[in-house]
């Protein structure tokens, strides 16, 4: 057991998963000798040769295209894309190659690859650097989309998502990555992909988040508890894809009423999708409408008021003070 960073538990996931397997191969714009744009992947290449970590041209389709092709042929790519807003380059790859390729060939092949990107706000990035667009690929069949929000997840998370032998996007929280040190096991453990975590039980409302809004939750939700007599449950979803239906279903027919959070454009968010989920299925435990806490719709904001975009903790105190009024 050691203490580490979200940064650090990913490198140290990842030379372990190199030194595990030899079918791993990292492959990304300036991982090798920079060792990535926030050091992911620092000191990797002097351990494992230009052969496993493979600095690439500035070009994500062809990052994502070639990592396809060797998972294809029985490697275990994690390709890195500097930024997630820049995925729309690499988007045809991932959809409409790597998704589909176990479908496609009527399980005679398949597509083990993981594809990590930063992403969130909260860091005051140039335009394109922040983007949530997660929900791009919930719709996309095939795809797992795993989202952790601390280093103990981020680890158990990449070990299993390395080891599916489906897709997977892996999608990491910039405001996150030096945010909080956590004790982590060094030893080798696997997170459930697709299973989310109840990081605090509650009888009187549910709050579903993900990624790089469960820290700020947690703490709306602390401050709301010492200052009134109901109690939350916490959910963080960690997996978007597949959802977790039983974790999600079980807690709203337990309390009643639900508040989604997340950094993701309203319309069409995954906060959608879980809304849809609950009115389908547990509709008659309601008490109050769910309400979605999200970022607005219009292209990620300048630096400037990027905190007003963003979910906010008296955005999210309101969202609860109206799910109780009803």
């Amino acid at each position: 057991m050691t203490t580490m960073t979200m940064i650090e538990a990913i490198n140290f996931t990842l030379r372990k998963e190199m030194e595990r397997d030899q079918r791993v191969i990292c492959i990304g714009e300036d991982i090798g000798k920079n060792g990535g744009v926030f050091r992911a992947t620092d000191g990797l290449q002097a351990l494992f040769g230009e052969e496993r970590v493979v600095d690439t041209p500035i070009a994500e389709s062809a990052i994502v295209g070639t990592a396809v092709g060797m998972a294809s042929r029985g490697l275990r790519p994690v390709a890195e894309i500097q930024f997630f807003g820049f995925i729309y380059e690499a988007m045809d790859q991932m959809v409409a190659q790597a998704a589909r390729l176990r479908f496609r060939s009527g399980g005679t092949m398949q597509a083990p690859m993981v594809v990590r990107a930063p992403f969130g706000g909260g860091v005051r990035t140039p335009e394109l650097h922040s983007d949530s667009l997660e929900g791009l690929f919930l719709h996309s069949p095939g795809m797992k989309v795993v989202m952790p929000s601390n280093a103990y997840d981020a680890k158990g998370l990449l070990t299993s998502a390395i080891r599916d032998n489906d897709p997977v996007l892996f999608l990491e929280p910039m405001k996150l990555y030096r945010a909080f040190k956590q004790e982590v096991p060094t030893e080798d453990y696997c997170i459930e992909i697709g299973k989310a975590n109840v990081l605090k039980e509650g009888e009187d409302l549910t709050i579903i988040t993900w990624g790089p809004t469960v820290p700020l939750v947690s703490k709306v939700v602390e401050q709301w508890e010492k200052q009134t007599n109901t109690s939350v449950e916490l959910i963080d979803l960690r997996t978007i894809s597949p959802i977790d239906e039983e974790t999600i279903l079980a807690s709203v027919q337990k309390t009643g009423r639900a508040i989604i959070v997340h950094e993701a454009v309203k319309t069409g968010g995954p906060g959608a999708e879980i809304s849809a989920l609950i009115n389908e299925k547990a509709l008659f435990h309601l008490t109050a409408p769910i309400i979605r806490v999200t970022g607005f719709d219009t292209p990620y904001p300048v630096p400037s008021v990027e905190d007003e975009w963003l979910p906010n903790a008296n955005r999210i105190i309101q969202g609860i003070k109206e799910v109780f009024a009803h």
